[in-house]
């Protein structure tokens, strides 16, 4: 009986959180409702200028600047080498792939693109102007370091 009074109690605490997390989601869904179709919104565009992107975070995976449509990464072929390969950067003026790519999991640095990383699009994607679902508060260590010297400059 105990058991049966707690399974009623919590039926409405529980209606009340799925109600809550209904809306909470509804708001990354363009405000249509779970149980409802929304209107499907237009693919991003590719931005194509061809100008290096600002990293987000350290260690961030450059972004690629340009469209990669119908470019073959394969076991045959690497589309992306023939601008970015060590031997192809002078002609190319793109930028040259990583050292920390022609190295293989014990930290020896090998001859050619070391076979974990030869599949470039698994870490580097094309940048879009895509709207960001949720805004970003993100602070580069640049702004906090800019912060803490004004700050330590105003006390002196």
């Amino acid at each position: 009986m105990k058991h049966l009074r707690l399974a009623i109690l919590a039926v409405p605490v529980f209606l009340a959180t799925a109600a809550f997390a209904q809306n909470q989601v509804a708001t990354l869904r363009n405000t249509a409702p779970l149980d409802q179709q929304g209107e499907a919104t237009q693919i991003p565009g590719i931005v194509n200028t061809d100008i290096r992107q600002v990293r987000n975070y350290p260690d961030q995976p450059p972004l690629i600047p340009h469209k990669t449509d119908n470019y073959q990464v394969d076991l045959n072929a690497n589309k992306c080498l023939t601008c970015h390969s060590r031997t192809a950067v002078e002609v190319s003026q793109a930028p040259m792939i990583s050292v920390t790519h022609f190295m293989n999991r014990e930290g020896q640095t090998l001859g050619a693109v070391s076979p974990r990383r030869y599949f470039c699009t698994q870490c580097h994607v094309v940048q879009t102007n895509a709207r960001p679902l949720v805004e970003n508060e993100f602070v580069d260590v640049d702004k906090v370091l800019d912060y803490v010297h004004s700050k330590q400059g105003g006390a002196d």
